[in-house]
């Protein structure tokens, strides 16, 4: 049986928490969610669900990036909105990031996320 791996981009904003960036296990990378803050200051990004999103999406790249993957490789994302009603805003540059073959999604409202985010996004992906 393979061995978990863990992984810890040296780019990536902090963790928030007892948990790691994403865990590798034989062809599958599971990354935790992630939320906009950015990795030079640990700071929540300023700006509205478009700028949060990107953020995010800047910061699975990260972790995508330190396992020579691409966005093409994620197999199944999960969207966690504060508020739904963003869900078109966030889905315009959710798109720009996701072009083809896309993975498979879920997106629920949820009723907080960490630090005050509006959007946390985990990602699974194969090698």
């Amino acid at each position: 049986m393979p061995r978990k791996q863990i992984i810890k981009p040296a780019a990536a904003a902090p963790a928030v928490g007892p948990y790691n960036h994403a865990v590798r296990l034989g062809d599958l990378l599971f990354c935790a969610g992630q939320i906009p803050l950015d990795p030079a200051t640990g700071q929540l990004v300023p700006g509205d669900i478009r700028a949060q999103t990107e953020r995010v999406l800047l910061n699975v790249k990260t972790i995508l990036d330190d396992q020579r993957l691409g966005f093409e490789h994620v197999l199944k994302t999960t969207v966690f909105l504060t508020n739904l009603a963003d869900f078109a805003a966030m889905n315009e540059v959710y798109a720009k990031f996701f072009t083809a073959d896309f993975p498979a999604r879920s997106t629920v409202q949820v009723a907080a996320l960490p630090r005050g985010a509006a959007v946390e996004i985990e990602v699974i992906a194969h090698f």
